[in-house]
């Protein structure tokens, strides 16, 4: 079934300026612990397809392309209007193959784009807002790499390993923290967003280093899905959300025929 999907204008203000942002979602076919993840279904679309949604929305993205060496996750991606313009490589499709040598592998083959994004979809609740701002602050920072982050649930300061006989093991050298309010602030990556300059990432084949910064987006749009505890979070605050685009509504009920 063919389905028109409603793309939104490239920014000719980003053109004469220059600014040419590639976005790449990319999506293993082999996940173990939630089988056929990236396809499947969460509070009705897959799960690849909330991800694909907000970054079309973005009024920044020149360009948006799926990475991946998954022939179904390729005809879902391209139904809900994404590229697919080749399969990835499979010594880059194995689960430990670092995440940025896939995206260091798109720019290469995708030249000429100044800028890059990464839109993991295990992060269904990042918005088109959240990519916008987050492209924004870069720009307006002049940073060569942005990562998402979001307050961290669990401070370092109560992080704790254990020995041999199960005897604490503070993580943090300066050992325990007693009151909440002596602890500065901590945060963590939310793998919902990572920006980069082109050709800084590809020289240096990493997103963190001492140059990094940290984009700060809230809690509830931070689930980052690695199993179905998390899934089952997503999903109830995706069943609960009070709107709906039409676009969304339009793709929703063809894609349940």
């Amino acid at each position: 079934m063919h389905v028109e999907l409603k793309i939104n204008k490239q920014k000719s203000s980003n053109r004469r300026s220059g600014k040419k942002l590639l976005a790449i979602i990319p999506a293993r076919g082999g996940s173990k612990g939630i089988p056929g993840k990236n396809i499947r279904k969460i509070a009705g679309l897959p799960l690849i397809g909330w991800t694909i949604l907000a970054a079309k929305k973005s009024k920044l993205i020149d360009r948006l392309i799926v990475s991946t060496e998954n022939k179904k996750i390729a005809r879902v991606a391209r139904f809900f209007g994404a590229e697919v313009p080749f399969l990835r490589p499979n010594f880059l499709s194995r689960a430990e193959t670092p995440g940025v040598d896939v995206i260091v592998n798109c720019c290469v083959k995708i030249p000429n784009y100044k800028e890059v994004v990464c839109l993991q979809p295990t992060s269904p609740l990042r918005t088109a807002k959240d990519i916008d701002a987050l492209v924004r602050f870069a720009r307006r920072k002049k940073a060569v790499c942005v990562m998402s982050v979001n307050i961290a649930t669990s401070h370092p300061a109560w992080v704790y390993g254990l020995g041999r006989q199960c005897e604490l093991k503070p993580f943090l050298k300066h050992g325990f923290a007693h009151t909440r309010q002596k602890l500065s602030k901590a945060y963590a990556l939310n793998g919902a967003i990572y920006y980069a300059q082109t050709g800084w990432l590809v020289k240096n084949k990493k997103f963190i280093t001492k140059k990094t910064l940290g984009f700060i987006m809230p809690a509830e749009q931070s689930v980052d899905i690695d199993d179905w505890s998390d899934w089952k979070t997503a999903e109830s605050v995706l069943k609960n959300k009070t709107f709906r685009s039409f676009q969304k509504k339009a793709l929703l009920a063809s894609f349940s025929k």
